[in-house]
């Protein structure tokens, strides 16, 4: 929780100034219904040692809220896109098997508690295809840019009839690709896709979004604004003993403003 809101402070220190010299922004809060598959393992020795989402943690959907902002730029300085995205899920579970997590072993056939936290904080900058959205009449825009990434990991298993108990807490840097598109028929309607990635090694973080937004009163400068999508995460990570293949998806709602 103190490594989060280092990080939020930190982003919005460095958004400030930006914010102040924009020539225009957006912004949004929504609920991201979050549906989580694949395994979570911490120094694992053998196949037995993952901890799959779904037989073994017992983990559900969790909807969880989230932010957003964009902000345009004059001139060639860089545009910027920061969002902040919480995730975390909780569970009771068993395995039939002994099994791992860190430096403790757990006993086969007795339930336990688990938690994985992987709250994540993105800062792009990104610029615009020139000219592309003064020759489509602002009815299509490319855009494209580097982002990073912070994620804020935290695991924890304990078996409370054993007194057995394992946590893992790490922050992880994840440099990305930054690629988005809008098309806009209508003034009050557009289809927007971003896309950040990385892959390297055997690693690899795919993050998608498909959102449709509607503007229902077209206000001469600030735009009320409505949105739903879909969001899909897939993260291979292998960091500090921490090595993990995770799938989350599902639909989200937001409400925003755009300048």
């Amino acid at each position: 929780m103190k490594r989060a809101l280092v990080i939020s402070i930190f982003m919005l220190l460095i958004i400030s100034p930006a914010v102040a010299s924009a020539i225009g922004f957006e912004a949004a809060v929504g609920g991201w219904n979050q549906d989580p598959s694949g395994f979570v393992s911490y120094k694992p020795l053998t196949a037995s040692d993952r901890l799959d989402i779904a037989s073994d943690l017992k983990y559900d959907k969790e909807t969880k809220v989230f932010g957003r902002l964009k902000v345009d730029m004059p001139l060639i300085i860089p545009n910027i896109y920061i969002m902040a995205t919480p995730m975390k899920f909780e569970g009771e579970g068993q395995k039939t098997v002994t099994f791992k997590f860190g430096d403790q072993s757990f006993n086969a056939s007795v339930p336990f508690t688990s938690s994985v936290q992987m709250d994540h904080y993105d800062i792009a900058f990104y610029y615009g295809v020139p000219f592309l959205k003064l020759a489509t009449l602002g009815k299509v825009n490319v855009e494209a840019g580097i982002n990073a990434r912070v994620i804020d990991f935290s695991a924890k298993v304990s078996q409370p009839t054993t007194g057995l108990t394992a946590t893992k807490a790490s922050t992880i840097p994840v440099p990305m690709v930054f690629l988005a598109a809008q098309v806009k028929p209508i003034s009050l309607i557009s289809l927007e896709v971003e896309a950040r990635g990385i892959t390297y090694n055997s690693n690899h973080y795919y993050d998608l979004i498909g959102r449709v937004k509607i503007r229902p009163i077209d206000f001469p400068v600030l735009k009320p604004f409505i949105a739903g999508g879909y969001r899909y995460e897939d993260i291979k990570i292998d960091y500090s003993d921490i090595i993990s293949e995770i799938k989350v998806k599902g639909p989200f709602v937001e409400a925003g403003i755009e300048f």
